[in-house]
């Protein structure tokens, strides 16, 4: 075996781990991928001996362009597009892909996701790689250009701010998707009432439609506005496909056969607590939607 084999090797042996690390700092399936080949393109170009820890150096190359993008994207967005949700991970109701366990461990649902977009870039980094992969702050701080006190303190605030939001959903997963056909059922029957009980009395709804449909992002919250919103959309010619989404019940929706938004719903204590929709066309084009295929 030649050296660029072996270093490919190795590369593939850690790809699961990287992949992982970029989607929880990006929110991007794409962008997570982007990181990853970059991080293979610095590899290929390195000194293979000069690497003492293989797996550490990718990871550390790895959070570096991450956190690039995310100081990248945050100038682009002079006004952000409110709200922003990250890209979901979907799987057929039977069970998650094993290419995307990695990604999903330590219960990365979307409502973790939709905290950890709230953090600045340096706090988002020192907790996902400090809390999530254990990486020691003298390594961040050197990420970060600051002292492992410095990047201690940015993983506590970061660890603070996650700690304040409820992120994790019933463990039962069939639970919540009786929730959600309750929801579904209530909805499609016009039946308020019914439809508000399915529902956390403090709900929010998150809709982005991104640039090109700005007019249907929305943050909604409330019960009885969140039931008021299901009843109009329920007019509407959709047909929803049970789904995971971040290994949670949720639905694939679409509209003449077409991939017209992905809801990801978070029921807390046998209620739906979050209700988040991606509608964003160019980026629902972008998702792997090969659910589909067993579903028609």
């Amino acid at each position: 075996m030649n050296e660029q084999d072996w270093l490919a090797q190795q590369f593939e042996a850690n790809r699961r781990r990287l992949r992982a690390v970029a989607y929880r700092m990006l929110g991007s399936v794409s962008e997570a991928e982007d990181a990853v080949q970059e991080a293979w393109l610095r590899l290929s170009r390195s000194e293979p001996g000069e690497i003492e820890n293989l797996s550490g150096w990718l990871t550390t190359v790895v959070a570096r362009v991450s956190l690039n993008m995310l100081r990248s994207r945050a100038v682009r967005r002079e006004q952000p597009l409110s709200p922003h949700l990250p890209d979901p991970i979907i799987d057929p109701v039977d069970g998650v892909d094993p290419e995307h366990e990695a990604l999903l461990a330590d219960s990365v649902g979307l409502a973790m996701l939709v905290v950890l977009e709230t953090l600045t870039p340096p706090e988002r980094l020192a907790f996902v790689l400090h809390d999530m992969f254990g990486v020691p702050f003298e390594d961040i701080a050197t990420l970060l250009d600051r002292s492992p006190q410095a990047a201690r303190q940015l993983a506590s605030r970061g660890r603070r701010r996650v700690r304040a939001q409820p992120t994790t959903p019933d463990v039962d997963v069939h639970g919540q998707r009786q929730v959600v056909n309750a929801f579904l059922a209530a909805a499609r029957n016009g039946d308020f009432d019914a439809l508000v009980a399915t529902l956390d009395p403090d709900i929010v709804l998150r809709a982005d439609g991104g640039a090109a449909l700005a007019s249907a992002s929305a943050e909604v919250h409330g019960a009885l506005n969140v039931a008021r919103r299901a009843m109009m959309w329920s007019r509407v010619d959709l047909t929803m496909h049970p789904a995971l989404v971040n290994g949670a019940a949720g639905m694939v929706i679409t509209r003449n056969g077409v991939v017209f938004s992905i809801a990801s719903v978070i029921v807390r204590n046998g209620k739906i607590a979050e209700l988040d929709f991606l509608a964003d066309p160019e980026r629902l084009a972008r998702l792997d939607v090969t659910i589909l295929d067993s579903l028609n």
